[in-house]
């Protein structure tokens, strides 16, 4: 719960993260828009229902986007 108090600035980041941690999300497995979170860091799919490790308010974070392309760039280095 938000009151008057708290400040506008900090009552837009609030509902920023509502937003986007009650949003659905496209499943890379199944390509349906079911993911749903469950718990903090926890989402499922409740299409194929698989259950993913991802962000706390999001399914993906930007650390996890740099460690995907870093290991992408290091396999193509090994392949080759």
């Amino acid at each position: 719960e938000d009151g008057k108090r708290d400040g506008a600035s900090l009552r837009k980041q609030i509902k920023k993260v509502e937003i986007t941690q009650h949003a659905r999300y496209t499943c890379a497995f199944c390509g349906k828009d079911a993911v749903k979170r469950q718990a903090i860091g926890i989402w499922k799919c409740k299409s194929c229902r698989k259950v993913l490790a991802g962000g706390a308010w999001t399914m993906n974070t930007g650390a996890a986007a740099t460690v995907r392309s870093t290991i992408r760039r290091l396999r193509e280095m090994a392949e080759s």
